[in-house]
C-alpha cells in the first residue's frame, strides 16, 4: 500500500489503514501478516564456500594452466611417467592458488557474518487494545507503536503523538543532529530528510517518547527500498583481475600462435606429429608464467592479512590493488570525516569569543581567548554551569570509554563544563533540581530551577536565541549585570547569524534568580541573558592528518552528507578540503542537473549537501564516466547502493548497516577515515611489488621461449626439457617472486599522482624484458652450444650447463626488478630478507643439483667441472646490465 503518509492527517492515515489509535486486534494482525508477509529484509542468499572455492577458477591464466595439465596427462598415457609428473606439479599449483584465495575470501565472509545484528529485534505494540512486546518482524501495517527513548524504530511509521521526541537518522538520511518530531501534516513534495512526521526502520528513538502507526513493512520501508537498490546492482570486475585477464588472453594468443607455428614447421619438415606435438607443448610449458596465479594471490592474501591487522578487514581480495588506485573518494561526513559527537567549539560571552578545543564526548580540552589561554572567571563558569544542569542527559567513563545518554546537544554542554572541571554530578549535589519545563517543539526552550548552595533559587534556561532574547531584560557582561537594550539584541542576533554562517549549531543560555519556585507566570520572564554557545559534530583529527596525505598522493577527496551546507562546508574547511574557488552542491541542484551537466563539473565539486541515496549513486556514475577509479565510504544504509556501484565500496564495522557491509568490498574495524589512506598505501605497495614480479616472471618465462623457438628453428635438441622449465618457473622462480611481493615500498609511494587506469598492467616494461630475456637466451643459447658444439660434451651435459645459466641468470636479474628507478647498487639487498635468504637458498639448491643422485634421475643432470662454472656464471653475471634507469625510462615517464 503506497501512500505520501507524511501529508496526510492523523485520522486520514488510521482510516486509510483500517485501523484506530487502540491499534488492531490480533485476529486482523494475522490477516495482515499473511496478506503482506514478514517485517524483515528479503536477505541475499549468502556465497556458499563452494562459490569461493569455484570461482578462483575463473581467471584465464588459470584455464591455461589446467589445459596445459590436461594436455601433459594425455601425453603421459602415450610417453611414461615424465608428463605426468608435469601436468601433476601444474595441478598443485592450480590448487595451491585455488585454497588460498578461498581461505581468504571465506574467511572475510565469515567475519562479516559475525558482525551482523538483527535490525529491530522487539517492538511493543497495541494489540486488542492491550500493550505487547513481539518481535518486530510480526509487525503488519496499521499497528500502533509505542515509543520511547533508547527504543530502534522496527518499521516505518506516522506519527500519531510526539512528546519532545527526537530520532537520529543519520543511519538513513546522514543528518548527523537529532531530529526533533511533530505530527502535524506537510507538503506532498517534502523530502525524506525533512519528514518529522515520520519514523523510519532502523533509525532508533534519542530522547522523548511517542506513538506511531506502521505504515510500511520489510521491503516497502525505505530502508528496504535501498537494500533492494543494492541487491540489483550488478558487481563489476575489479581493475586488477580485468588488467591481468587482458594480460592472460594476449600471452593466450601469442603462445598459441607460436605452438601452432612450430608444430606447422616440424611436421613440414618432416618430423612424427607426436613428436612435433610435444615440442609445441614444451614451449606452451615454457611460456606460461605459472606461478604469476598463485603469487599473485600470495601477495594480496598478505597485503589482506597486514590490513586486517589495521582493522580494514578485505572482502574480495582483488579490492586491496583497487584501493591503491583510487583516484577519488567520495566520503561520507557523519562518523566518518567526523566524530558523530557534538562538541561545543565557540562561546559567546559579554563581548568575549572563547574558542574550545577538543573533539568529541572525551572531556580534554583548553579554552582560547584570542589564541591566549582563558582563565576562567565567574561568568564563564556561570555559562557552563547552566549548560550543565539544564539538561537531563548523562556522561559517563565505561571501561575507560566515555558513554553518553541522552540527547547529543545535551551532551555537548556537559563534556565543556567537565572541560573547566564542572562535573554535573558535583553540581546538582550542590545545585539540587527542583522543578523542570521540559523542551517542547512550540516552545523552543527549556528551563530547570534548583535550589542554589546559598538557600536562593535559581532558574536556568536553554533554547532557540530568537526565543530567549524575547524573555531576556538584563545581560551579563564582565560580571555585572546591565540593561539589555535593543542596540544590545542586535549585537546578539548578528553574532548569532556569524556562528550559524560557520557551520555551527547555536543555542542561547539564560538564568535569574527567584524567591518561589513553584511560580508559574513570571517564572520564564525578566530572564538574565548569559551567552551563546555554538556547537558541531568536528572533524576526526586523523582524519585531518589523512586528507593532507590524500592531497599529498594526488587523490581527491569529495564530501558526501544530509546535513546542511554550512555545517558540511565549515567541517571542510577544518579539514583542509574547501578552497576559495569550492564548489558545494545541495540534493535540489543535483536534481535540477542532466548527467552531462554534473559530468562536466563533477571533478571540481568539494561538498554535497542534503543527499539522498539517488543522489549518491548519480556522482559515483558522474566520476567514473570521467575515468576516476572511485571508492565511496559510509556507514549508513543510505550509502549502501552507491558503495556496491563505486570501484570500492568501503563500509564502516562499528556504525555501519549490514546491507551497508554486504555491498562493500572492505570493512574499516575501527571506523576510522585514517585507516582507508593507510589502506590507500598498502594497495600502491602492493600493485608496484605485483609489476615487480610480473616483471621478473616474464623477464624469465621469454627467455625460454626464445631459447626453445631457436633450438626448434636449428634442428637442435631442446636445451630445456619440461621438467627443467617447470622447476625454473616454479621452483627458482617462485620463492623469490613471492619474496618480490612483499618487498618495502619506495619512499614516494604516497607523493605520487595515481597511475593512470587506462594504462596496462605491465605499462612501460616491455624495453627492460625484451632486454632481460634476450641477454638470457644468449647465456643460454651460449652455454648450451659452446658444451654441445664446441667442447662435445654429450646432450645431458649441455642441458646442465643451460639449466643452471639460466637459473642463476634470473637470481641476478631479480635484484634489477626490485625498482623501476634504481638498479641493484642503490637498492638495499638486506632490506628484503625474505628476498635475500631465497635467493640465497635457490642458489644452494640449483649448484647442488647437478651432483645429487635422485635430480639425475629427474632432470637428467650431469656434474659440472669448473671450466662449466666459470661459463655459466659468466653469463649468468649479464642479468646485472639490465638496469631499470636505462630501460624503464618509459615507465618512470608516466
Amino acid at each position: 500500500m503506497e501512500a505520501s503518509w507524511h501529508a496526510l492527517t492523523v485520522e486520514e492515515v488510521c482510516a486509510k489503514l483500517g485501523s484506530s489509535i487502540q491499534g488492531l486486534s490480533s485476529e486482523e494482525a494475522s490477516t495482515r501478516l499473511v496478506k503482506y508477509g514478514f517485517n524483515e529484509l528479503i536477505k541475499v542468499k549468502p556465497v556458499s564456500a563452494l562459490k569461493i572455492f569455484v570461482n578462483q577458477f575463473k581467471s584465464i591464466f588459470v584455464l591455461m594452466l589446467i589445459a596445459a595439465a590436461l594436455i601433459s596427462i594425455i601425453l603421459s598415457i602415450q610417453h611414461g611417467l615424465e608428463e605426468l609428473a608435469d601436468s601433476a606439479v601444474i595441478i598443485a599449483i592450480v590448487a595451491i592458488n585455488a585454497v588460498i584465495g578461498f581461505i581468504q575470501e571465506y574467511k572475510s565472509e565469515k567475519t562479516l557474518e559475525a558482525m551482523r545484528k538483527l535490525t529491530a529485534p522487539k517492538a511493543r505494540v497495541l494489540r486488542d487494545g492491550e500493550i505487547k512486546t513481539l518481535e518486530a518482524r510480526l509487525l503488519v501495517l496499521g499497528d500502533m507503536v509505542l515509543l520511547e527513548e533508547g527504543d530502534r524504530i522496527p518499521a516505518d511509521c506516522r506519527l500519531i503523538e510526539a512528546y519532545e521526541l527526537k530520532t537520529d537518522e543519520a543511519v538513513l538520511t546522514g543528518e548527523s543532529t537529532p531530529v526533533e518530531k511533530i505530527i502535524t501534516p506537510l507538503a506532498f513534495d517534502t523530502p525524506i530528510h525533512d519528514r518529522k512526521n515520520m519514523v523510519f526502520m532502523a533509525t532508533h528513538v534519542v530522547s522523548g517518547r511517542g506513538k506511531a502507526i506502521v505504515v510500511a513493512t520489510g521491503m516497502r520501508t525505505e530502508f528496504g527500498r535501498i537494500a533492494e537498490q543494492v541487491q540489483m546492482i550488478e558487481t563489476e570486475e575489479p581493475p586488477l583481475k580485468i588488467k591481468l585477464d587482458k594480460f592472460a588472453k594476449k600471452m593466450a594468443f601469442l603462445i598459441l600462435a607460436l605452438c601452432v607455428a612450430i608444430f606447422g614447421l616440424e611436421a613440414f619438415r618432416g618430423d612424427p606429429l607426436l613428436e612435433s606435438f610435444m615440442v609445441a607443448v614444451a614451449l606452451a610449458v615454457s611460456a606460461v608464467p605459472e606461478g604469476l596465479p598463485a603469487i599473485t594471490t600470495v601477495t594480496l592474501a598478505l597485503g589482506a592479512r597486514n590490513m586486517a591487522k589495521r582493522n580494514a578487514i578485505v572482502r574480495r581480495l582483488a579490492s586491496v590493488e583497487t584501493l591503491g588506485s583510487a583516484t577519488f573518494i567520495c566520503s561520507d561526513k557523519t562518523g566518518t570525516l567526523t566524530k558523530g559527537e557534538m562538541t561545543v567549539r565557540r562561546i559567546y560571552i559579554g563581548s568575549k569569543y572563547i574558542e574550545v578545543t577538543g573533539v568529541g564526548y572525551e572531556p580534554k580540552g583548553t579554552f582560547l581567548l584570542n589564541g591566549e589561554r582563558y582563565e576562567i572567571d565567574d561568568d564563564f563558569k556561570l555559562i557552563l554551569t547552566a549548560g550543565a544542569l539544564c539538561s537531563n542527559a548523562e556522561l559517563k567513563l565505561v571501561e575507560n570509554r566515555w558513554s553518553i545518554y541522552g540527547d547529543p546537544t545535551e551532551v555537548a554542554l556537559l563534556t565543556v563544563a567537565a572541560k573547566a572541571g564542572l562535573w554535573k554530578a558535583d553540581l546538582e549535589s550542590k545545585m539540587p533540581r527542583v522543578r523542570e519545563i521540559p523542551f517542547s517543539s512550540e516552545r523552543k526552550r527549556m528551563t530547570t530551577i534548583h535550589k542554589n548552595y546559598d538557600g536562593r533559587y535559581i532558574v536556568f534556561m536553554k533554547g532557540a536565541l530568537e526565543v530567549i532574547l524575547q524573555l531576556c531584560s538584563q545581560r551579563v557582561l564582565d560580571g555585572l549585570t546591565l540593561p539589555l537594550t535593543d542596540e544590545d539584541k542586535n549585537k546578539i542576533l548578528k553574532v548569532n547569524d556569524e556562528m550559524a554562517s560557520s557551520g555551527l549549531r547555536v543555542l542561547a543560555l539564560a538564568y535569574k534568580y527567584v524567591a518561589d519556585p513553584y511560580i508559574t507566570q513570571s517564572i520564564e520572564h525578566n530572564m538574565v541573558f548569559i551567552g551563546l554557545v555554538g556547537m558541531i559534530d568536528p572533524p576526526r583529527e586523523e582524519a585531518i592528518n589523512a586528507y593532507k596525505l590524500c592531497e599529498k598522493a594526488g587523490i581527491r577527496v569529495a564530501m558526501i552528507t544530509g546535513d546542511h551546507k554550512l555545517t558540511a562546508i565549515s567541517v571542510a574547511k577544518e579539514i583542509g578540503m574547501w578552497r576559495a574557488d569550492g564548489v558545494a552542491l545541495t540534493g535540489n541542484d543535483l536534481d535540477e542537473m542532466d548527467d552531462d551537466e554534473l559530468e562536466r563539473i563533477v571533478e571540481n565539486v568539494t561538498v554535497y549537501a542534503r543527499v539522498s541515496p539517488t543522489h549518491k549513486s548519480k556522482i559515483v556514475k558522474a566520476l567514473k564516466k570521467k575515468g576516476h577509479i572511485v571508492a565511496m565510504t559510509g556507514d549508513g544504509v543510505n550509502d549502501a547502493p552507491a558503495l556496491k556501484l563505486s570501484d570500492i565500496g568501503i563500509a564502516m564495522g562499528i556504525t555501519g548497516t549490514d546491507v551497508t557491509k554486504e555491498a562493500s568490498d572492505i570493512i574499516l574495524a575501527d571506523d576510522n577515515f585514517a585507516t582507508i589512506v593507510e589502506a590507500i598505501r598498502s594497495g600502491r605497495i602492493i600493485y608496484d611489488n605485483i609489476r615487480k614480479f610480473i616483471r621478473f616472471l616474464l623477464a624469465c618465462n621469454f627467455d625460454e621461449l626464445f631459447v626453445i623457438t631457436v633450438a626448434t628453428l636449428l634442428n637442435l635438441p631442446i636445451p630445456l626439457t619440461p621438467v627443467m622449465l617447470l622447476w625454473i618457473n616454479l621452483l627458482t622462480d617462485g620463492p623469490p617472486a613471492v619474496a618480490l611481493g612483499i618487498d618495502p615500498p619506495d619512499e614516494d609511494v604516497m607523493v605520487r599522482k595515481p597511475r593512470d587506469p587506462k594504462t596496462g598492467i605491465f605499462h612501460g616494461m616491455l624495453l627492460f624484458v625484451i632486454v632481460s630475456f634476450m641477454l638470457q637466451a644468449i647465456g643460454t643459447l651460449g652455454s648450451f652450444l659452446i658444451s654441445y658444439l664446441i667442447w662435445g660434451d654429450h646432450l645431458n651435459e649441455a642441458r646442465t650447463l643451460a639449466f643452471i645459466q639460466a637459473t642463476f641468470f634470473e637470481l641476478i636479474v631479480i635484484w634489477n626488478c626490485r625498482s623501476e628507478r634504481n638498479c641493484f647498487l642503490k637498492v638495499k639487498p638486506w632490506s628484503n630478507k625474505y628476498l635475500l635468504i631465497s635467493v640465497l637458498a635457490c642458489m644452494i639448491i640449483n649448484a647442488t643439483l647437478p651432483y645429487v643422485k635422485i635430480a639425475d634421475i629427474l632432470f637428467d643432470l650431469e656434474p659440472l667441472t669448473l671450466q662449466d662454472w666459470v661459463l655459466t656464471l659468466g653469463f649468468s653475471s649479464l642479468g646485472f646490465l639490465v638496469l631499470p634507469e636505462v630501460f624503464m625510462k618509459q615507465a618512470n615517464k608516466s
